[in-house]
């Protein structure tokens, strides 16, 4: 039996790449999935709203797939393989990289990177975040500036650290986080590669995670604060 299987962490009726996880035991084995199941399974094709005068300032590649009603800001750069789904919001300055699978009403913020990642529906990345070789889960909120931190400095495979199994090695180079179901983590929380976050926990802004959080808990950050009396040059 898998210590961690997706539906442990993941609704997959709020998502169009279901079948990108079948047979798929432990929820981090589906992370060298996506490049594959997208040369399978993506038909380009744009029904995405340009708005009219814009279309020089966004850059769409070749091999990407954007649903009706979704609306594409000025500064977007979209290089694929890509599927967007319906009614997103792409906006000024996001950065699509390779292998990005996003589902329906996401809001994809000013200045974020995506790459090699799925973002199930309704999932809300609005503001200066980095999201690689990571999933999240439906109706997902990262604050302004998290980042899921994908790869260690000494280049090796990345683990799992759980309380209860110990060190388990994924064999991954690159391995962000997955973010449960309705999860949210506040402005500037940082996790750690190989981090996993139950459905509906928080995190406090600040928060520097590494590891596994269960379902249903909360991130607090306790900051000491000292006020001293500015002294001034007579």
């Amino acid at each position: 039996m898998p210590l961690h299987p997706v539906s442990a962490y993941l609704d997959l009726t709020k998502t169009q790449a279901a079948s990108l996880f079948d047979g798929v035991e432990e929820v981090w084995q589906v992370i060298p999935n996506i490049a594959p199941w997208l040369a399978k399974h993506l038909r380009p094709g744009v029904e995405a709203e340009l708005r009219a005068g814009t279309e020089s300032l966004i850059y769409v590649g070749k091999d990407v797939r954007i649903g009706r009603g979704t609306i594409i800001h000025p500064g977007a750069v979209i290089l694929g393989p890509a599927w967007i789904g319906e009614d997103c919001v792409i906006a000024p300055g996001c950065y699509v990289r390779e292998n990005v699978i996003m589902g329906n009403r996401v809001i994809a913020g000013n200045s974020c990177e995506f790459k090699n990642c799925v973002i199930f529906d309704r999932a809300e990345v609005p503001h200066w975040n980095y999201v690689g070789d990571s999933i999240l889960g439906h109706y997902t909120h990262l604050g302004a500036g998290v980042i899921l931190s994908n790869w260690r400095h000494d280049h090796s495979s990345i683990p799992v650290i759980d309380p209860l199994a110990g060190r388990i090695e994924t064999g991954l180079p690159k391995f962000g986080a997955i973010i449960g179901d309705e999860a949210d983590l506040g402005a500037h929380a940082v996790l750690n590669p190989g981090s996993l976050i139950g459905p509906r926990s928080i995190l406090y802004p600040g928060t520097i995670w590494r590891g596994i959080l269960p379902a249903d808990r909360v991130v607090k950050l306790r900051q000491s604060h000292e006020i001293v009396e500015r002294r001034r040059e007579s």
